[in-house]
């Protein structure tokens, strides 16, 4: 199916809301004390809010716990992020590492700006490149783990990854959602697939 039927975009929302409310207030002290360490490492706000854009091509502000110098997207390369970048600070690394980084996000899922299972967001550029069959990618809201992230992340190639997010819109279901949510957790302990490498991700 290109569209999650009606019933079923109703439960998921009823989900979003249920596992994002408590996780984040289990995962509150966590943020707290992450926030602090980045802020004792390195000069800057510890949260980083970032343009993206979400469901239907509207504009949303993601937030995430910072993991690189303040100002970084104005320095060398720019948005583009590899291992070992020396914008990244020591506690940054171990964020990204463990994607505790991204715990902030929960706020955009109950604020129904996000989900929790969906295509990653991408910056108004990319989108701005994407052909027809890519924009397809905007139909639902965006997540903090999808089918292309727990299918390789920023190692694959872009247009595998968009690809991979259309396959999930044909065969969005509850049942399916709940995978991707237990092989997120279980990629986060890893690690995996955390940087473009040589051949993945987005490309200026």
């Amino acid at each position: 199916m290109t569209v999650a039927p009606y019933l079923y975009s109703r439960r998921k929302r009823a989900l979003d809301v249920a596992l994002s409310g408590g996780a984040l207030l289990v995962a509150a002290p966590v943020i707290a004390l992450a926030a602090a360490a980045v802020r004792l490492e390195s000069h800057g706000h510890p949260i980083y809010r970032q343009p993206r854009v979400g469901k239907d091509g509207h504009d949303f502000e993601v937030i995430k716990l910072r993991t690189m110098v303040s100002g970084a997207e104005h320095i060398g390369a720019g948005m583009a992020v590899d291992e070992g970048d020396a914008r990244i600070t020591r506690v940054g690394a171990l964020l990204r590492r463990t994607s505790i980084d991204e715990l902030p996000n929960l706020v955009n899922v109950l604020r129904g700006e996000m989900s929790l299972i969906g295509p990653r967001p991408t910056l108004r550029k990319q989108v701005d490149a994407y052909t027809d069959r890519q924009r397809r990618r905007l139909a639902v809201r965006p997540g903090l783990g999808g089918w292309a992230q727990v299918n390789g992340r920023a190692s694959l190639p872009w247009p595998e990854r968009i690809e991979l997010d259309i396959w999930y819109l044909e065969h969005a279901s509850l049942r399916l959602d709940l995978r991707i949510l237990y092989l997120s957790a279980r990629m986060a302990l890893t690690g995996h697939g955390l940087y473009r490498g040589e051949t993945g991700g987005w490309r200026q």
